[in-house]
């Protein structure tokens, strides 16, 4: 690898809408960055309190952030709930805050998150919070939560946001969506692998709603179909936000180097 760390170390947020969705959509990048240095924290917008068929939504939640919190470990990362609800994911004045608040208490260098179309609204919305997040956290006058004395100050600057692949690849209406950038994971697959594992509770909900009889078989071949748009045999695909007031030096690829690489157009 080309890239060598830095000597003071950068940070990744994932933030993601449900506990699995980081390991699933980001977990062979923010290993990579782990690898490099980076200090990493893992968020969820809620507990994944509606995933499972047969437990009330209490007990499920507990499982979950269990599961969460034992696949940050993994990564040697934090992990975090905004305490959101299954379906309930709504761009709005709280999750905003919620979400502007961890993003200043992490002062991430980049911040990773959904892609902004996809099959499910929890999903949009949270790529939607998440932007207004990376927007706000270094305005000084937007309280961010209650106002209390414990409250982080605002940053000093925007964070890189980068938007994951939506699962399959296409948008609600079927339209492919080729990311920018992919990420060749194939060094850290077996990571990924075992941060999924730690996701035992969503193999039988996933083959229930999903029709995913193989979660992790059925991530690897989304892998290799994102791996083969730059030649690399497992890959994660990536988006910059590149709106006005955004970082546009392509932090990923610089990071990186020869490990992400641009896709054709």
């Amino acid at each position: 690898m080309s890239a060598t760390p830095r000597a003071a170390a950068p940070r990744v947020l994932a933030l993601f809408a449900h506990p699995d969705d980081a390991e699933l959509l980001a977990g062979g990048t923010l290993a990579l960055l782990a690898e490099l240095g980076w200090r990493v924290d893992v968020a969820a917008m809620t507990p994944g309190d509606l995933g499972s068929a047969t437990l009330d939504r209490e007990a499920i939640a507990a499982i979950r952030r269990e599961e969460g919190q034992r696949a940050a470990e993994l990564l040697k990362a934090r992990w975090h709930c905004l305490e959101a609800r299954d379906l309930a994911i709504v761009f709005g004045e709280e999750l905003c805050r919620r979400a502007t608040a961890l993003v200043r208490a992490v002062v991430p260098d980049l911040v990773l998150t959904h892609s902004p179309s996809d099959y499910l609204a929890d999903h949009e919305e949270t790529a939607r919070i998440a932007a207004q997040a990376c927007f706000a956290a270094p305005v000084r006058l937007y309280t961010a939560s209650s106002g209390g004395d414990d409250e982080a100050p605002a940053t000093a600057a925007i964070p890189h946001l980068c938007y994951a692949d939506p699962l399959d690849g296409i948008d609600r209406l079927g339209a492919p969506i080729t990311p920018r950038v992919v990420v060749d994971i194939e060094s850290t697959w077996p990571i990924k692998e075992l941060l999924l594992q730690c996701h035992g509770s969503q193999r039988a909900w996933l083959a229930k709603q999903h029709g995913a009889d193989d979660f992790i078989a059925q991530a690897r071949r989304f892998a290799a179909e994102r791996g083969a748009l730059v030649g690399a045999p497992l890959g994660e695909g990536w988006r910059p936000h590149l709106g006005h007031a955004f970082p546009r030096d392509g932090l990923l690829e610089k990071t990186l180097g020869r490990r992400c690489r641009a896709v054709a157009r």
